[in-house]
């Protein structure tokens, strides 16, 4: 058993003083439940001190106030549900947690603009209930589980699948406690009374949303959500691929379906074994699939080919009607391929439908990704960024799969086209929940193809805890001109290296030594 780092002494009394005595977690059972469960076994190296649960924003200012004075680093999450990514542990072990679950308030949902102001705490779920609750015509556009933190999976440029969840565009004016404990508003919330704080996304000089997502500037408290009405009709949809060698004509037809405007969006690319779970909401098939006859007859047998893209249509019906048309015209194309519409519903009709991936696509969170998931399997995720061309997708594929056999694992690789001309594909290597060997194992190969794919010029959208130094490493033009700006503006803002110390390879002068302490 690993042994928890501790807190400076008084500093336990203060944080109690701060925000009363329950809010303070140091039990080493109780702070282990905020730890990475994906993580390697009696690996120390992101083990925290202590958690806080403050209510209010206030009370973070406090903590970080606290913080630096004792100049212990914080590490804030929201629901800390970040798996495969490292979870809600620390870059640098001995950090205090600020879990921010307690801040869930709804603070105010905008029915004519279509957009919603929420604390950190509020899950797809919470917004989704309160829309619903409150006889609302807007729905939220949700990844594919709903317990997580709307605004934590949003900084982490986490997917959404309706029009909005394209490029990362729902969130709209933030709200930041700052290294020093002082508050910042973006965008035009910097104007006290502010009308358009939440619907506009510049301000006045530099745009400041994005410098917060994926970064260690500051502690976003607060956030403008952007909403969608809910349509006349929405069609789900599923494109399949007979073939496996049919995946090149796949990607290039969603890409010209986008440019188009008939995909909206981020459509999903997916194989058969993930693919079949998540649409048809069965359990995964494991591993019978360990032959390609198998894999093949499997394919047949559900009637959706090697290859299938989940995604939808949104509008008045005539919109609807036509734009199928169309991706008809253009996906049925490929031999054998085609588009599976069994039913185009008005907002009365939701409550009919029971598939997860149709709830997905009209904005009611669901779970069902876990639950047809095998129990006690754990993963890594790998996922780099890629031009939507089906020859580049393929040759991506490929040298991850050389990869992975190479180390003697497997891989579930998707295709999410987060617009008309990039695509991500989402790798998830997978291992027993606890088994230190596959685990150990799994992180070796996660980071040689973080370096390896890198070095071909493939970067990721979004790095484990483990990696993201080796992912930063590769954005290595000009010297690592984007790492060394990147760090300038941290040593300005938190001159105490005191929030996220590390977070996505950013690290404050005081710790950047740190940065060369991890495993080949």
């Amino acid at each position: 058993m690993s042994e928890q780092p501790t807190l400076p002494q008084g500093m336990v009394e203060e944080l109690k003083t701060a925000l009363g005595d329950t809010a303070v977690i140091t039990d080493s059972d109780a702070v282990a439940e905020f730890h990475d469960p994906y993580g390697i076994p009696d690996d120390e190296r992101f083990l925290s001190s202590a958690v806080v649960e403050p209510k209010r924003t206030e009370e973070v200012q406090s903590v970080v106030r606290i913080a630096s004075t004792y100049g212990v680093p914080v590490w804030p999450h929201s629901q800390g549900r970040n798996l495969g990514y490292g979870g809600a542990s620390p870059r640098v072990a001995g950090s205090l947690q600020i879990s921010l679950r307690k801040m869930n308030r709804v603070l105010e949902i905008n029915e004519e603009l279509a957009y919603a102001v929420v604390e950190p705490g509020v899950t797809w779920f919470d917004l989704y209930d309160a829309l619903e609750a409150g006889g609302h015509d807007l729905q939220v556009i949700v990844p594919d589980l709903g317990w997580g933190s709307v605004i934590g999976n949003q900084l982490d440029n986490g997917m959404g699948y309706m029009p909005l969840g394209q490029d990362h565009q729902t969130l709209t004016g933030l709200e930041v406690v700052l290294a020093d404990g002082s508050l910042l508003r973006t965008n035009m919330g910097g104007i006290p009374e502010s009308k358009s704080w939440h619907i506009y996304k510049r301000g006045m000089g530099p745009s400041l949303d994005p410098l917060f997502a994926q970064s260690n500037f500051g502690i976003v408290v607060r956030a403008g959500v952007w909403l969608q009405r809910k349509p006349e009709a929405y069609a789900p949809l599923i494109l399949t691929l007979q073939n496996e060698e049919d995946l090149e004509a796949g990607v290039d037809a969603v890409r010209t379906l986008r440019l188009e405007g008939m995909i909206e969006g981020v459509p999903a690319l997916m194989p058969i074994a993930s693919g079949v779970p998540q649409l048809l909401d069965v359990e995964h098939p494991g591993g019978s699939l360990s032959s390609a006859e198998n894999i093949r007859k499997y394919a047949e047998d559900t009637g959706l080919g090697m290859w299938q893209v989940r995604t939808g249509l949104w509008g008045p019906r005539g919109v609807v009607d036509a734009k199928l048309s169309r991706m008809k015209e253009v996906w049925e194309s490929i031999p054998g391929a085609k588009i599976i519409s069994e039913r185009i519903y008005a907002p009365e009709e939701y409550s009919e439908i029971t598939l997860s991936y149709q709830k997905i696509l009209a904005g009611i969170p669901t779970m069902s990704l876990l639950e047809v998931s095998p129990p006690g399997l754990a993963h890594i995720g790998f996922s780099p960024i890629v031009p939507l061309q089906g020859d580049e997708v393929r040759n991506v594929l490929n040298e991850i799969m050389q990869r992975t056999s190479e180390e003697g694992m497997n891989f579930l690789g998707s295709v999410y086209s987060f617009n008309a001309r990039s695509a991500c594909i989402v790798a998830g290597i997978p291992f027993e929940e606890g088994n230190k060997e596959q685990a150990e194992k799994a992180f070796h190969l996660a980071r040689r193809l973080v370096k390896e794919i890198g070095a071909m010029g493939y970067g990721e959208y979004r790095a484990h805890l483990d990696f993201m130094d080796d992912a930063l490493d590769v954005h290595s033009f000009g010297d690592h001109a984007y790492r060394r700006f990147t760090e300038t503006i941290k040593d300005a803002v938190d001159p105490k290296g005191i929030i996220m110390p590390g977070r996505h390879g950013i690290w404050p002068e005081n710790h950047r030594h740190e940065r060369a302490v991890r495993p080949s």
